[in-house]
């Protein structure tokens, strides 16, 4: 599992690093599920072509589960472009956008946040 967590603003910038740093991580699995915490986030600072070309980046594999929490509508509608722009991939992982956290750890079938 992947916890990843965001607050304030997020760059496209924070996210394409934050990828990269996962995918040559030396415990990181492509087979991982992810959990991507939004709940903090307020906004987005990148073009709607960046986040396609972030979601787009083939980091997980197409049996990963990926569960994204946001608790505004805005920051839950960018989500969903992002799960729409993950869709079009040639190899998509499965991605969901969900607005409480049990619903999201359910989906990639955990009862409560891993611990560090």
């Amino acid at each position: 599992m992947v916890v990843s967590t965001g607050s304030d603003r997020v760059t496209f910038a924070e996210i394409r690093a934050r990828q990269d740093q996962t995918k040559i991580d030396p415990d990181f699995n492509p087979e991982f599920n992810q959990l991507v915490d939004l709940r903090a986030v307020t906004g987005f600072d990148m073009s709607s072509e960046q986040a396609k070309a972030l979601a787009r980046r083939m980091i997980f594999s197409s049996t990963s589960r990926r569960a994204f929490v946001a608790s505004s509508p805005a920051i839950f509608g960018v989500a969903r472009m992002w799960e729409i722009f993950t869709e079009m991939a040639d190899h998509p992982s499965e991605i969901r956008v969900f607005y409480d956290l049990s619903s999201a750890l359910k989906w990639v079938d955990l009862e409560s946040l891993p611990r560090e």
